[in-house]
């Protein structure tokens, strides 16, 4: 018999004592007593000494005591990197691990009733039951740890799960087979991450995030838009039919807590001055379009601004994907839907359609790109208050857009259109940020030239990142509404642009108590304006 032979042969003989010695144990059973994770007591559950080659700038939990991001920077190659840090197993945790999936997976499909419990309880108890069952003695960390990986493959969403968790991410990309993702960090910007899928993992990821939108993938049907369970946004491509580098995905995050006004003005996005106005023209039913291109943030800024909807009024959304979030009682939702079995696709027109039956005051369309366009402009003509968003660069753009194919809204309805916000996703310095570039008014059509007159109410002065003030056509019309003097209408505008500045001296960004401070001021304006006048300390300049 040859070493090598004699090598195998004692390999499997060692392998065959090992399998005796775990039936054993099995038989005997355990009783595993593990309580709720300590880690003074239990120790760490990660060992991370660095990434060989970088400098750790930046360390921060994303889902403790489990998984932690580490943001590393190579000085010479003036890169950074993204590094997922979570639990090691050793060689008996993972072995012990791969049954436990199996098994669990069983488990868990029989048990319906929770009885009260979390899903963590659920699995806690599960594992605790099948580990007594095998036998296995382990400790409160090796627990813990085998918990980890169970929960985030029956309940999270796997290897993707620690970047699912960040807060500070936007957009998680995959571009194919074992290629790393990449993320938008919201400090970092683009950023290389230590997550790649192999093959078969990525095809089935890309199949699961589609059955978990309840949509379908399949090499008969590669491309799918979805909407994860979270809320994020999920573009899918599986195999190699239309992306050859293997299956794809982009995955566009949303936080947790819609942004209110106040967020974005302090992260520069509108000024004070801005916010006051776009106030005072939702309130008299102006009707708006958000414009710019990818990652500028029209939708966070719609979705911002229907908060200052007055309580009560009818709202009606309609998006392909779910955006959107209304911190609004009488609010009405509707998505698209693609055609099921022998029915028909349900599309944007046919929602918008079926939108004005439902009599709303105010309809926001998570963006046009076809004919729901000429519905929506039909719906201003009627007296409907509408809010968009569509991908343009400039008012122009904008202009060529709705009147020139596919959406071929015709110029006279156009002039419907009350206001037009331009964003751009930027730099300030060497920050990437986003600002509301122009603030424009649709004026009507020049009697001279035929052509679609405008003029802008507020642009944004990139040299000094300030904003500057123009006279507006909407406020005048808005004062000859109301009868008010040119003073009642400064003081309008003075008083909400106090709140404004009120709520952000006092941090008030959640969008409940946001709301809950709108809707005060709507039922009783000269209390508030008193009340948040004694508290504001610095002067709120009035409107020129």
């Amino acid at each position: 018999m040859s070493g090598l032979e004699t090598e195998e042969l004692t390999v499997r003989v060692r392998e065959f004592h090992k399998t005796i010695r775990r039936t054993v144990e099995m038989l005997h059973g355990s009783t595993i007593s593990v309580g709720e994770y300590n880690p003074t007591e239990d120790g760490s559950l990660i060992t991370f000494t660095g990434v060989p080659g970088y400098e750790e700038v930046e360390r921060y939990w994303v889902n403790a005591p489990f998984a932690f991001v580490s943001i590393n920077y190579d000085a010479e190659a003036n890169d950074h990197l993204y590094y997922v840090v979570e639990p090691e197993l050793d060689e008996f945790e993972a072995e012990l691990l791969d049954r436990l999936f199996s098994d669990l997976r069983e488990s868990l499909i029989y048990r319906r009733e929770m009885g009260g419990q979390t899903a963590e309880d659920v699995l806690r108890d599960e594992l605790r039951e099948l580990l007594e069952v095998y036998g296995v003695e382990v400790d409160s960390a090796t627990f813990y740890r085998l918990f980890y990986y169970l929960f985030r493959a029956f309940r999270g969403f796997g290897k993707l799960d620690p970047l699912m968790h960040d807060p500070h991410i936007e957009n998680i990309s995959c571009d194919g087979y074992d290629l790393q993702l990449f993320v938008y960090h919201d400090e970092y910007n683009d950023i290389e991450s230590n997550v790649a899928y192999g093959e078969e993992e990525l095809d089935s990821l890309v199949v699961r995030l589609a059955q978990q939108s309840g949509q379908h993938v399949s090499v008969g049907e590669p491309v799918v838009e979805a909407t994860l369970p979270d809320g994020s946004r999920a573009e899918l491509a599986l195999g190699k039919e239309v992306t050859p580098r293997g299956s794809a995905f982009t995955i566009r995050k949303y936080a947790n807590e819609p942004f209110t006004p106040v967020d974005l003005v302090n992260y520069g996005t509108f000024s004070l001055d801005q916010m006051a106005y776009l106030w005072l023209a939702i309130e008299n039913n102006k009707s708006l379009v958000f414009a710019g291109g990818t990652a500028s943030g029209k939708t966070t800024s719609m979705n911002a601004i229907s908060m200052f909807i007055p309580p009560r009024s009818k709202v009606l959304t309609i998006e392909d994907t779910r955006e959107l979030t209304l911190y609004h009682d009488n609010w009405l939702s509707s998505v698209t839907r693609d055609r099921l079995d022998e029915g028909a696709d349900i599309t944007m027109y046919d929602l918008l359609r079926s939108a004005l039956r439902h009599r709303p005051e105010y309809i926001a369309v998570g963006e046009v790109r076809g004919q729901e366009a000429m519905t929506l402009f039909q719906a201003m003509n009627t007296g409907h208050t509408t809010y968009s968003t569509m991908h343009a660069d400039s008012v122009q753009t904008v202009i060529n857009r709705l009147e020139n194919e596919p959406i071929n809204v015709p110029r006279a309805m156009i002039q419907s259109l009350d206001i037009l916000s331009i964003q751009t996703l930027t730099y300030v310095g060497e920050e990437r940020v986003r600002r509301n570039r122009t603030l424009a008014e649709i004026n009507g059509i020049d009697q001279r030239t035929g052509d679609l007159d405008y003029s802008t109410a507020f642009s944004w002065d990139a040299a000094t990142d300030t904003v500057k003030k123009r006279d507006s056509d909407v406020l005048d019309e808005i004062r000859d509404n109301h009868g008010w003097s040119r003073s009642q209408l400064l003081t309008e505008l003075r008083n909400r642009k106090l709140v404004l500045q009120y709520l952000r001296e006092n941090d008030v960004t959640d969008y409940r108590r946001f709301t809950a401070m709108v809707n005060e001021y709507y039922a009783d304006p000269e209390r508030v304006v008193e009340k948040v006048s004694r508290s504001v300390e610095a002067e709120v300049a009035e409107f020129d």
